[in-house]
């Protein structure tokens, strides 16, 4: 009856299908042992949103371990109302739009669509070689690639988009548009 009560006061319930509340409530009392092992179930779909939205595997890296120095920094903060994976999938995200944010705001302004073809690399290669769908996503330009993994991959709104990364509902279509129009020229080639 006493852990009820405590659980309550905290507002974690437990999510179905594992022990990630109480796990992350052992982590939010100082239980090491217990952040490492969200940290195991975690890490690797937190480093593939990270590679997915930096393009870059250095960057991704160093926001992986960002998103969970802020997950174990904001564990007092951490209610249950999502699970564990969605809370730090959440903030591996907005670490990454952190990151990119000045370099979005820029390129929303200064690539035109013209620039953007022209950074599709490869133009030349055989097509008879398989193509990395990952490494042509990678080599977007930076807004691109951040909204269409943000939409596409991720499946958040243009208005979540919007929300997060400071663009314009519209700039935010825009860069969707140009980057299938990038990964279609990509493909055909």
């Amino acid at each position: 009856m006493e852990t009820a009560t405590a659980m309550q006061l905290m507002d974690i319930t437990p999510q179905a299908g594992g022990d990630d509340a109480s796990l992350a409530l052992r982590a939010r009392d100082g239980d090491v042992k217990a952040f490492e092992q969200l940290y195991r179930r975690y890490s690797a779909r937190v480093h593939a949103v990270c590679l997915r939205l930096a393009g870059n595997r250095t960057l991704a890296e160093e926001c992986t371990q960002d998103a969970f120095v802020k997950a174990w920094e904001s564990l007092k903060g951490f209610r249950g109302d999502a699970s564990f994976g969605t809370w730090v999938h959440r903030i591996a995200v907005n670490t990454v739009l952190e990151r990119h944010r000045t370099q979005i705001r820029q390129a929303a302004w200064v690539t035109s669509d013209e620039e953007a073809m022209e950074a599709v690399p490869g133009g030349d290669a055989d097509p008879g070689h398989g193509l990395d769908l990952e490494q042509c996503i990678a080599e977007l330009p930076p807004a691109a690639r951040m909204v269409f993994v943000l939409f596409d991959v991720e499946g958040h709104s243009h208005e979540e988009i919007a929300g997060m990364t400071g663009l314009a509902v519209g700039t935010s279509k825009a860069h969707l548009h140009r980057a299938r129009q990038i990964l279609r020229a990509r493909l055909e080639a």
